[in-house]
């Protein structure tokens, strides 16, 4: 118990000192920061889900004690419990009966099904921090855009007016209060999915990895993602705050779904000459120019109705027995 201890609080002192990195304000710390949660998975799939949180408590209480009681709250809820609970679900195996396909004879939480609680639970970060600027579309979007005003007015030096040759402050303002929300949920959930595979390497590395090394290409998504998905994009359609929520989690989905798509594209490009290049260009077009991700994301969404993968493996035929030399 006492190791266990001591790599909690190791973790949660590395924890806080990553996400108060920020307030150095260079771009290195902008990195930091995001890789706040990745010690407390460490400490989750390297040790013990017991080690995460106790990391995730000594961090908000660090944090707390810097910059004020509220950042403890705000830090656990935010950062500490979610990365918590996701170490706890990959460490999760029950035994398989006739141990068939199975190293070990357990079966493990399902990769997939980790992406999407990593979605949902960012979405659900997202919404809180909605909730704090205010209860109603009106109240929000007003405390937001009087934030955004306040950052544009610092950057400028005090002048009201915009420069010359940039875009209208206020309609980009404008913008930015409708686009943030779901932009939040997209860059929180690919932090979270990031963090949770870094974390997964490093233990692995050290030594210390518990769970086999899973078939990304393989993953497969709960039956309810779909239709989560689905009443997510049809919600955002909706007035007021729980159009603004359902477009949080339709967000956070949809990076769901394009690492599902990802997936598939590894699946289908097995055994290809071109797989290497293909591969590549799809992932430098998806960094350089993001939109193609929307693509990748549909071809994830079409894998629930159509079954890709299971057609091209039933295609392929069964590999072929090893020979006997």
């Amino acid at each position: 118990m006492a190791p266990i201890i001591l790599i909690g609080i190791s973790a949660g002192a590395a924890t806080a000192l990553l996400f108060a990195s920020v307030a150095s304000g260079s771009p290195l710390s902008v990195l930091l920061f995001y890789l706040a949660p990745l010690p407390i998975l460490i400490a989750a799939l390297g040790w013990s889900h017991l080690a995460a949180l106790i990391a995730a408590v000594v961090a908000s209480a660090s944090l707390a004690a810097i910059f004020g009681s509220f950042f403890f709250i705000a830090f656990l809820i935010g950062v500490g419990l979610p990365a918590w609970w996701l170490g706890y679900l990959a460490l999760l195996a029950r035994p398989v009966t006739n141990g068939a396909g199975t190293p070990d004879g357990l079966e493990w939480y399902p990769v997939g099904f980790l992406v999407v609680w990593a979605a949902m639970l960012s979405a659900a970060i997202v919404i809180a921090a909605i909730l704090n600027f205010g209860t109603d579309q009106q109240s929000f979007q007003a405390a937001l855009r009087t934030g955004l005003e306040r950052m544009f007015r610092i950057h400028a030096g005090g002048g009201g007016a915009t420069p010359p040759g940039l875009p209208d402050r206020s309609k980009l303002i404008d913008f930015m209060v409708v686009a943030l929300p779901p932009a939040a949920a997209v860059l929180t959930t690919i932090t979270s999915t990031v963090n949770l595979w870094l974390a997964d390497k490093i233990v692995r590395v050290s030594g210390r990895g518990r769970r086999p090394q899973p078939e990304l290409s393989e993953m497969q998504f709960p039956n309810y993602a779909p239709m989560l998905a689905a009443v997510a994009i049809a919600g955002s359609f909706l007035p007021g705050l729980p159009g603004i929520a359902s477009g949080v989690l339709g967000a956070a989905m949809l990076i769901a779904y394009t690492v599902m798509g990802f997936a598939v594209l590894h699946s289908l490009t097995r055994g290809m000459n071109a797989r290497p290049f293909m591969l590549g260009s799809v992932y430098v077009a998806v960094m350089v120019f993001g939109w193609p991700a929307l693509i990748v994301a549909l071809l994830g969404l079409a894998e629930a109705a159509f079954d890709f993968r299971g057609r091209a493996a039933r295609k392929r035929g069964p590999p072929p027995p090893p020979s006997i030399t």
